[in-house]
């Protein structure tokens, strides 16, 4: 038996070793920073323009960037920061420092206390994990940043996470931080796929946090076609993909709000479905299996992602809907049952509307399907089924079992 899967496994690492589809994968990979960001021009001469007064010491505004996900907001900024640090000048009297922050990350992204304590790491301090009071955290950090003479653009990508998790407060005193300071100054520049996270924030905070903004709008069809070409001759060896490929991922994507990352992703994961299928082409069928798992990776991410309190919602409906024999579910029962899980975790209970709110937000992300019957003078009811597959609902159950575990 042994001998038997030795060889199996024989066959598969050569077939890897002798495949011709990629010539670099890892330009596909969402950390691949091109020198060339097409389609993008306006935006990057619009950031690089409020962001130029750095260079000779001023402080800039602080400046919004917003759009869809894929839209190349974070490679923009990321190019301008470059191309801003190569044209500092060494004999400046200031020291220019342009930090980046992704606030989803799971280590940061839970609190003012994380976040702060992430920022004083980027500036060479350290602060225990938990222990002091959050005032403190803040003093520190303004210590480290104003201990010499610095100019600082601090880019927070995924800003929105910081008010979902924590709260307004955070954005607040960090955009009010100048007066604090005697030797630095320091502009921030915050980065949304949430095109109305700015409407959902305190006025105080609105004002002094978008004094700029640079709107990223969504790549057509025809846009992203060209994304994907001028990739793909790096990416894959020539010939290695069948007439259409490259048009029907394109046409994916645009339909998915113009998002250049999944249509990158769907080009790598069809190559790779064609490697491990041993294949020397990638054919149109492996992009309808990659767009099918980037589809269930999707909807495992935002489980992934959300607050604790959709990952309970979500619980009760998948443990009621696995109840014998199968029966209709209904909003009501859907509450009843979440506030039990509530209560056994020690969680606070939302009110019976918020809880609506979030089985609407499942709906339209396709975790569910909400029907709703009319059931003549007793008014209208809400009927709840799972719309997601086996596999997917299994591994929700382990995601979400490891989160209020956690708890």
């Amino acid at each position: 038996m042994t001998n038997d899967i030795g060889g199996e496994l024989d066959k598969i690492f050569e077939s890897f070793d002798n495949n011709g589809i990629f010539n670099d994968k890892s330009l596909l990979q969402n950390s691949y920073q091109p020198e060339d960001i097409p389609h993008r021009s306006k935006q990057i001469k619009q950031v690089a323009s409020i962001l130029a007064p750095i260079l000779r010491g001023e402080r800039s505004s602080n400046l919004f960037l917003y759009g869809k996900t894929g839209t190349g907001k974070t490679l923009s900024i990321q190019y301008v920061k470059n191309e801003l640090l190569k044209r500092e000048k060494k004999d400046a009297d200031f020291k220019l420092r342009i930090e980046y922050l992704n606030c989803k990350l799971k280590k940061v992204s839970d609190t003012e206390y994380r976040i702060l304590a992430e920022l004083i790491k980027k500036f060479g301090g350290e602060v225990p994990a938990t222990g002091l009071p959050t005032q403190s955290v803040y003093d520190k950090f303004v210590e480290i940043i104003d201990s010499e003479k610095q100019l600082i653009v601090l880019i927070l990508d995924e800003i929105d996470q910081t008010t979902k998790k924590i709260s307004d407060d955070f954005l607040y005193n960090l955009t009010r931080l100048n007066p604090e300071l005697s030797q630095s100054k320091i502009c921030l520049v915050g980065i949304s796929n949430n095109l109305t996270f700015l409407d959902e924030l305190d006025p105080r905070v609105k004002s002094s946090l978008s004094e700029e903004e640079v709107v990223f709008p969504p790549y057509n069809a025809l846009q992203l076609q060209d994304i994907l070409t001028k990739r793909a001759k790096i990416v894959f060896k020539e010939g290695v993909m069948q007439d259409g490929v490259i048009a029907k991922c394109a046409a994916l994507a645009a339909r998915e709000h113009g998002d250049a990352r999944r249509a990158l992703d769907l080009l790598r994961i069809a190559g790779e479905l064609a490697e491990r299928d041993n294949s020397d082409k990638i054919y149109l069928k492996y992009i309808d299996e990659a767009n099918d798992k980037i589809e269930r990776d999707k909807i495992l991410d935002v489980i992934k992602s959300e607050p604790k309190q959709f990952q309970v919602v979500l619980t009760s409906i998948i443990q009621l809907s696995e109840k014998q024999p199968p029966h209709h579910l209904f909003t009501g029962e859907v509450y009843n049952f979440y506030r039990d899980v509530c209560i056994k975790n020690k969680l606070e209970v939302l009110t019976q509307r918020r809880v609506s709110d979030i089985i609407q937000e499942f709906d339209m992300l396709g975790i569910i399907t909400v029907n709703v019957i009319s059931k003549g003078r007793g008014g209208r009811m809400r009927e709840i089924k799972l719309a997601i597959t086996k596999d997917i609902i299994e591994k929700a159950k382990e995601i979400i079992l490891s989160s209020l575990s956690y708890n």
